[in-house]
């Protein structure tokens, strides 16, 4: 059993930056590849950005590319998202996932464990 806990969520302006990290309990972390998603009010969750378990290779959605970084400490369980030059759209609940694979996948039905999600709010 895999559990996350997101922290880093909150309230930014256009342009800002917010980092949100994820921590895995369990001794298995370094062999499962993790995800970011988010869920706007009144729309389907969707892929943000995912790593796979050696932190190589790692896919971001078009909307997010150039803007979010994806990395991974596997010394301390941990997976961030280092988020800059904000946008309104990208407001909502963003939930940390983690799948039973070493490789990342784009669907949310691939990945097994979520977090609880932290809201990011971002005001123009």
């Amino acid at each position: 059993q895999v559990q996350l806990v997101e922290s880093g969520g909150g309230s930014v302006q256009a342009g800002g930056s917010l980092r949100l990290s994820c921590a895995a309990s369990g001794r298995t972390f370094s062999r499962r590849a993790m995800g970011w998603f988010r869920q706007a009010p009144e729309k389907e969750r969707e892929f943000v950005a995912g790593i796979p378990w050696s932190g190589g290779s790692t896919s971001y959605a078009d909307s997010v590319k150039g803007r979010f970084t994806i990395s991974r400490d596997n010394a301390k369980n941990t997976v961030y998202l280092q988020m800059n030059s904000l946008k309104p759209e990208d407001t909502g609940v963003y939930y940390c996932a983690a799948r039973e694979s070493i490789w990342l996948a784009l669907s949310a039905y691939e990945y097994e464990y979520w977090g609880q999600g932290t809201q990011v709010t971002v005001s123009s």
